[in-house]
């Protein structure tokens, strides 16, 4: 497999360069493609007013090539898949991200974000992510069962533009609970902002550390990732059954009052 690399981390950061070990010792073809410094929280930002620079980095492992990229991680699957890769992609993993990405942070995340990217290119997407400051035995393990998810989920029949999200709690593998299907938490933050006033410029504000989330169900990737699990999230738009029968009620005419 030719399998694209991305992240929000930074092209430096250890994640991904352990998932691209993961990659070649499975034999895989790699390019990978990250930004330049850190773009957390970028969502689906993509750059269209300012050029996007990139450069070459040498990563010293056999079948792999690398590139920093100024842009945001949405632009390093874009550019990776449309003017850097030397051969077809089969897939695009996204990760290993410094921080679980669970619940409503996955509308926030660049890591999700590059794998929707990836997925709206119809390819198979995942995204991996580990708690914060997790042991690097958990890490070298999630890198393993990323690399073997993305060779399954290429023959896997899900629904178009959906993204594979992969979270690890911060422990060592032994400790770790079974992994587990788990829906997306649906608990939201409670951000609050530190207000200053500037002499020159006037008021600002920064966001400020240790937002308040509202409390996650137990069986939802939230809730499942702190109870020690290893979670298996689908995120994507898909319609069904249910989807159909909730347009057709909300589209229905109500009577005149």
């Amino acid at each position: 497999m030719h399998i694209l690399l991305v992240n929000d981390d930074g092209i430096n950061a250890r994640g991904i360069r352990v998932l691209c070990e993961a990659c070649v010792k499975r034999g895989h073809e790699v390019t990978v493609c990250a930004p330049h410094t850190e773009r957390s929280a970028s969502s689906h930002r993509i750059t269209l007013a300012d050029p996007i620079y990139i450069k070459e980095v040498d990563f010293e492992l056999p079948n792999v090539r690398a590139w920093s990229v100024s842009g945001t991680p949405a632009d390093c699957v874009r550019l990776g898949l449309y003017e850097l890769v030397d051969s077809p992609v089969d897939a695009v993993i996204s990760g290993i991200n410094n921080g679980h990405n669970a619940g409503m942070a996955v509308h926030y995340s660049g890591t999700i974000a590059a794998a929707r990217e990836g997925a709206l290119n119809h390819l198979p997407s995942i995204a991996s992510s580990m708690a914060f400051n997790g042991p690097e035995t958990m890490l070298k393990h999630l890198a393993q069962l990323t690399v073997t998810a993305a060779e399954n989920f290429t023959d896997s029949d899900v629904p178009p533009h959906t993204v594979l999200s992969i979270n690890a709690p911060a422990v060592d593998p032994a400790d770790a609970l079974p992994a587990v299907a788990a829906p997306l938490s649906t608990a939201g933050y409670r951000d609050r902002y530190v207000r200053r006033e500037s002499p020159r410029s006037g008021t600002y504000f920064w966001l400020a550390s240790g937002a308040e989330v509202e409390p996650s169900a137990d069986d939802t990737d939230v809730g499942l990732l702190q109870a020690g699990h290893i979670t298996y999230t689908f995120v994507g738009n898909p319609c069904g059954e249910i989807g159909a029968e909730l347009v057709a009620r909300l589209s229905q005419t109500k009577p005149d009052a």
